[in-house]
């Protein structure tokens, strides 16, 4: 017969019922995680970008004895 059938299918009122009950937690868990990752990338991009600041004030540092040098020989 097809009770046995009908017995292991959910039916949809139960689907929407848990459903309903499960979506604050996974909306939860969602945007805990989404946070937890923008905080990583905000960290990572944070790094990269004071990294190659520095390479950046270093040049600009190199660039600046340079021509304090070249003014000395030209003065």
């Amino acid at each position: 017969m097809n009770d046995s059938t009908d017995a292991k299918e959910p039916t949809p009122d139960f689907k929407d019922w848990v459903k309903q009950f499960t979506q604050p937690l996974v909306d939860s868990v969602d945007s805990r995680v989404r946070k937890q990752i923008d905080d990583r990338v905000d960290q990572h991009i944070e790094k990269t970008l004071a990294t190659r600041l520095s390479v950046l004030e270093r040049a600009v540092a190199d660039l600046d004895r340079a021509l304090k040098e070249l003014q000395e020989r030209l003065a």
